[in-house]
């Protein structure tokens, strides 16, 4: 087999305008158990918050659910003013009650006044990337995308997003309106959204995967494997997932997170690790069958 290594681009245009670094960060783990609460001290998140763009993190991804509300204002407090070249992206569509409740909401003036909060949380005139978090079955599509397309055309919303959909509800979304981009879980175990990553190539749209390190699934066989390949390259296992996800795809852009320092540097280490054919190859067998 040719150890000639697939190509790889660091970063990606989003929208055709915004060009983010591939390996992003996401805000999740700012937060505590099932995404309530803080997760530790305040100061800590904003420090690692500010490292991740110290070390070229571009892309923000964060949810106004994250706390809820913590995590927008976390981002806010650590990186506002924001750099030119910082990509902010939120989502908005699903309300908590609880740290195991969540509740979709996709009614136009719940999606409008989900926005709004969050305009005012990252102290912002305007979101570069809002992802609508989850489409509500109890609303038409045309409703919840219009409500999102207005603002848009506003100039509260840059550009919009959606989280996890299938490939023909992508499709469907974009004969309504513009979409930039997509996240949905996908990792070296999970492949189930793979449909969905050809209609992004297809359409230039960036996926954001996330659970990108498999959330601790590797085991047995398959961490054997991860961990042969990891030891060729001097590499953390969790590098080399997150590198599998930048060699498989230009359209991936995976935004780990993480409340550690520490742990943010070995994941943004992971834009450094070139993976051979032959890497991949092993890699992709990795999948369930």
């Amino acid at each position: 087999m040719s150890s000639t290594p697939p190509s790889f681009d660091d970063v990606l245009p989003l929208g055709g305008e915004l060009p983010v670094r591939r390996l992003g960060y996401g805000t999740a783990q700012l937060t505590g158990p099932g995404y309530w609460g803080p997760r530790g001290e305040r100061r800590d998140a904003v420090a690692v918050l500010r490292a991740a763009v110290d070390q070229g993190v571009t892309l923000v991804d964060t949810a106004d659910n994250y706390g809820p509300s913590l995590a927008e204002e976390l981002v806010a407090e650590a990186l506002h003013p924001y750099p030119d070249d910082l990509v902010i992206a939120t989502k908005g569509g699903v309300v908590r009650t609880s740290d195991h409740a969540w509740h979709v909401d996709g009614r136009p003036d719940r999606l409008r006044a989900m926005c709004e909060a969050s305009l005012r949380r990252l102290r912002t005139d305007r979101i570069d990337l809002y992802q609508l978090h989850r489409l509500d079955p109890g609303v038409p599509m045309a409703d919840q995308l219009g409500a999102l397309d207005e603002l848009r055309q506003e100039g509260k919303i840059r550009h919009i997003g959606l989280d996890s959909v299938t490939a023909e509800e992508l499709e469907q979304a974009l004969s309504l309106t513009g979409i930039v981009s997509v996240q949905n879980r996908f990792n070296l175990l999970d492949r189930s959204s793979d449909a969905v990553l050809k209609v992004c190539e297809a359409h230039g749209l960036a996926f954001l995967p996330w659970f990108p390190l498999a959330d601790g699934a590797l085991t047995g066989e398959a961490a054997a494997e991860l961990t042969s390949v990891a030891g060729r390259h001097g590499a953390t296992s969790g590098q080399i997932a997150l590198a599998w996800l930048l060699h498989r795809s230009p359209v991936l852009c995976p935004t780990p997170g993480t409340g550690s320092l520490a742990h943010l540097g070995e994941n943004l280490a992971a834009r450094e690790v070139r993976l051979s054919a032959e890497d991949m190859s092993r890699l992709e067998a990795l999948a369930p069958a």
